[in-house]
């Protein structure tokens, strides 16, 4: 709970200090005094935006802080654990603190350590809420009419689970497209292997193929051409009858032999002339072997060009070279054998992903039955509390409408805020009937209702009795005593039935101290109270009449 709150040069006020109590804590004032400063200094303290004219005229920079008191808030205990910004000498306590300045800069902290104006709002959604005069068009909203309706029927745990499950089923059916996409992505990459594959098998290129094609297609294609200068070399080594290398080195190979008959050193040259004469034999010999072979097909030589070309386009289509083609292949047909089918894994992905729905289904429909009961029974009591509010003939209904096909987070129920005014009208929507009046009522009956299911420990009410006199006020007095009995009321009001029923009065007064206006808060004894009360009913002069009144308003609310 707010423990203390100092204000310092924040508008009209010069300095304030106030110590606050557990229960009902009420500030009353003359009209333009400055009621309402404090809780806008907490506002601001929780985060709100600054503007530079919040300072104090003639100021260079202000400041709020304010203290909480953490002992029931675990939220907020977590919140500056995680954040590491709990105060290790005081743990069960927090202190937030903005500095602002004229030229609109500010400066925020949470226990002394400076935060973004964004974590102050964070921690202070956890530590209080105010309610102003048009607050209770939250109302309206239905995010804001589905939200109190779970509060009223502690459906935080099954929000929770909703929560996981829709992550869950969402995450689930995100991996199957995923899986289906890689799943397409690969039978197209099977089907173009496939057809590669089939293209390459009927092709069926041999190792070291392609090389011999080059090698016979030279050949056949100058075929005339070696025959041609296969015989010339044929008829000068031996075939020519009238001259030949063969001959002459058998001619020269006599004459050789009878040298060295007459002279041994020519025995050497004859052997010399010898193994030429047996090279050239032989080289005639092969020669006539490689001539009688070769081949002059021009039916071959089409058949080994057309080979030679669809060996050149599949390469060129597979941007390799034709020497490469048959290892391409050999790595085609094993990265064809690695696809496989991966069906089964679909099918299990589309189990879980079943069982995500059903889950999710199973939840939504716990979250909406949780919902149809308390939204009766959310009816019935806040029609009972509003009928004391000066609305007898007034009955409130919460709708509940299942729509499965719009799912989220927060289930599948659409919730509607319904009222009928006076007897003999239609119930309609909260948003096309209720005055601005109805809806303070109904928002205060919430919150009655509530109180003891809200995740912050403190209330601030800032005139949102506005429009209410009378014995309505005293009703309202009545309940807000009632909620300060869960939780810290801060109830800022003009109306003497409910200041009577706080368990701390505050009276804020507008003075000028040197041709300056300043403001000031006090804390009221009973004896002061009496007074404060009293003023509040004349409205101007204090009689022993409106004393009396005072005191038995107060004697009626203790």
């Amino acid at each position: 709970m707010l423990t203390h709150l100092n204000i310092n040069n924040f508008a009209i006020v010069n300095q304030l200090d106030l110590a606050l109590q557990a229960g009902m804590s009420v500030i009353t004032g003359e009209t333009g005094a400055g009621k309402s400063i404090a809780m806008d200094a907490l506002g601001l303290c929780l985060g709100d935006r600054v503007e530079s004219s919040m300072i104090r005229h003639g100021q260079e920079r202000g400041e709020i802080r304010a203290t909480f008191q953490l002992s029931n808030n675990s939220a907020a205990l977590v919140w500056l654990q995680q954040h590491e910004l709990e105060d290790m000498d005081t743990p069960r306590c927090c202190t937030l603190r903005r500095v602002i300045r004229n030229d609109g800069r500010s400066k925020a902290f949470i226990n002394n350590c400076p935060v973004p104006a964004a974590q102050l709002r964070e921690l202070g959604a956890l530590l209080i809420q105010i309610n102003g005069q048009h607050s209770s068009q939250r109302l309206l909203k239905s995010e804001e009419q589905l939200l109190l309706l779970d509060q009223f029927c502690h459906n935080q745990a099954l929000l929770q689970q909703m929560a996981q499950a829709y992550q869950h089923w969402k995450q689930t059916k995100q991996q199957l497209k995923q899986f289906q996409q890689q799943l397409a992505e690969n039978e197209a990459k099977k089907q173009l292997l496939q057809y590669q594959v089939e293209e390459l098998n009927e092709f069926n290129l041999q190792p070291d193929e392609y090389l011999q094609l080059e090698q016979q297609q030279r050949c056949l294609a100058n075929a005339e051409q070696i025959t041609q200068l296969s015989q010339s070399i044929g008829m000068l080594l031996s075939e020519n009858e009238a001259v030949n290398i063969e001959a002459m080195l058998n001619k020269a190979e006599r004459y050789c032999e009878e040298l060295s008959q007459l002279n041994g050193q020519y025995h050497n040259v004859a052997s010399l002339l010898q193994d030429a004469l047996i090279q050239v034999q032989e080289a005639s010999s092969e020669l006539q072997t490689l001539t009688s072979e070769i081949e002059q097909d021009p039916y071959l030589l089409a058949e080994v060009e057309q080979r030679l070309g669809t060996a050149l386009q599949l390469a060129k289509k597979h941007h390799i070279s034709p020497e490469q083609l048959h290892q391409h292949h050999a790595e085609l047909k094993q990265q064809l054998a690695n696809l496989t089918d991966i069906s089964a894994e679909e099918q299990q992905l589309q189990q879980q992903l079943e069982s995500a729905v059903s889950k999710l289904t199973q939840i939504s429909q716990m979250l909406h039955q949780s919902r149809l009961q308390g939204a009766q029974k959310l009816s019935e009591q806040i029609t009972a509390l509003i009928k004391q509010l000066a609305m007898e003939n007034a009955e409130f209904e919460v709708m509940v409408k299942h729509n499965s096909d719009n799912i989220s987070t927060l289930g599948a129920d659409e919730i509607v805020f319904m009222l009928r005014s006076n007897l003999g009208q239609l119930s309609q929507p909260l948003v096309k009937i209720a005055s601005g009046g109805e809806l303070s009522r109904i928002a205060l009956a919430i919150q009655v209702l509530t109180a003891d299911k809200l995740a912050t420990p403190t209330l601030v009410f800032d005139e949102v009795d506005v429009g209410i006199s009378g014995a309505t006020a005293t009703v309202v007095g009545k309940l807000m005593r009632q909620l300060a009995q869960k939780c810290q009321i801060l109830c800022v009001t003009h109306l003497p039935q409910v200041a009577a029923y706080g368990h701390q009065h505050f009276s804020v007064q507008k003075s000028t101290q040197d041709g300056t206006t300043i403001t000031e808060m006090t804390a009221l004894d009973n004896k002061e109270r009496v007074y404060a009360l009293s003023r509040l009913l004349s409205g101007s002069e204090v009689t022993s009449t409106t004393l009396a009144n005072a005191k038995e308003l107060l004697k009626l609310a203790s």
